[in-house]
């Protein structure tokens, strides 16, 4: 009786296993990341927000699931996303373990090192001794060999680029990781540690900044170089937090990022003249046949200068309205002047 129990409760759960789409690869469109041989979605999810020791396990899940079935085979994580900073990973390795990771080899998985994890001199910022520490303890966390891409997180003010880049090269040659990148590195500091890289015989694959209609720095340098130097893009934030959405167009709803104390989204951002371009640009969305957010991705992939846009959710439903964008990604050049005019109005 108890071995046909056992077997009746591994054939439940077999069942409840997760089967991915046969047909995921068919709307998602892939983009080459510089001159690399590697290829990402152009909507990547994020495990920023909503992946923590604080959120639902099954939403977790019903996330993942939807994205890979909709082709994004990219998730993108940090030692601290969380909260509690690291339960991000926990969480993905424990989805990958019950089933999601018989699909590891289709997967592109990235990780960071660069804020504070632990106290002490060695806790964050850019010396060897923290990334290789913090890479280790990532992939425990995560139940992995090895992560796709390893990113310097932030560049150091206090430690040598020399020393940040070798650790990154370390990270390949170790076997570790298969790529490297830098998250908001300046255009100068990203050329030097483009060179470095490039010496050292680990080109930098990928450069991963906040890039929005609200925030264009990129525009100002860094796109032209890494472009120049064969570099790959993927946008953080594209969706500004939720403000390039219609989510706050009537007003800050109870719970949203602008509502909670502590977070990137403060309310005193969420200005009148703000909420009137956004309202705007949601007409130019409506008669592009879009959602506000749709439109807000399409524009961060126009023309093809950033690889990818890595979007966060708070439901599966969130996502695969996102990665709708890719079915209209081309801007008529009225339709870019009418959106410049908006944005520097």
């Amino acid at each position: 009786m108890d071995h046909l129990q056992k077997e009746t409760d591994i054939e439940k759960e077999v069942f409840k296993m997760y089967t991915a789409n046969e047909k995921r690869y068919e709307n998602m469109v892939y983009r080459r990341v510089g001159n690399s041989g590697l290829k990402l979605p152009a909507i990547s999810l994020g495990l920023w927000h909503n992946f923590g020791g604080i959120d639902d396990p099954a939403n977790m899940e019903a996330m993942l699931y939807k994205a890979f079935d909709l082709g994004i085979t990219h998730f993108d994580l940090a030692n601290n996303y969380g909260p509690p900073p690291g339960s991000a990973e926990v969480n993905f390795g424990k989805i990958l373990k019950k089933g999601f990771g018989v699909y590891r080899d289709e997967m592109i998985i990235s990780t960071k090192a660069g804020y504070y994890m632990w106290p002490g001199p060695y806790g964050e910022w850019g010396s060897r001794k923290y990334l290789l520490a913090s890479l280790d303890a990532s992939l425990k966390r995560m139940g992995l060999d090895y992560v796709d891409i390893f990113y310097s997180h932030r560049p150091d003010p206090e430690t040598s680029m020399e020393e940040t880049m070798s650790a990154l090269d370390h990270a390949v040659r170790s076997g570790k990781a298969l790529y490297v990148g830098i998250s908001s590195y300046t255009p100068e500091q990203t050329e030097q540690a483009v060179g470095i890289l490039r010496r050292l015989g680990t080109p930098c694959l990928i450069h991963q900044p906040v890039y929005n209609m609200l925030n264009r720095w990129v525009e100002d340098g860094l796109l032209d170089l890494l472009e120049k130097e064969n570099v790959g893009s993927i946008a953080f934030s594209p969706l500004a937090q939720g403000l390039l959405t219609e989510k706050y167009l009537t007003g800050i709803p109870t719970g949203s990022r602008a509502d909670k104390p502590s977070g990137f989204l403060r309310r005193e951002s969420v200005t009148s003249d703000i909420i009137e371009k956004v309202s705007k640009l949601g007409e130019i969305a409506i008669q592009r046949g879009q959602s506000l957010a749709q439109m807000s991705l399409s524009w961060v992939l126009r023309k093809g200068r950033v690889t990818s846009a890595l979007v966060g959710a708070s439901s599966p439903n969130q996502i695969e309205q996102n990665a709708a964008a890719v079915l209209k990604l081309d801007f008529s050049e009225d339709e870019l002047r009418r959106i410049d005019d908006i944005l520097m109005g």
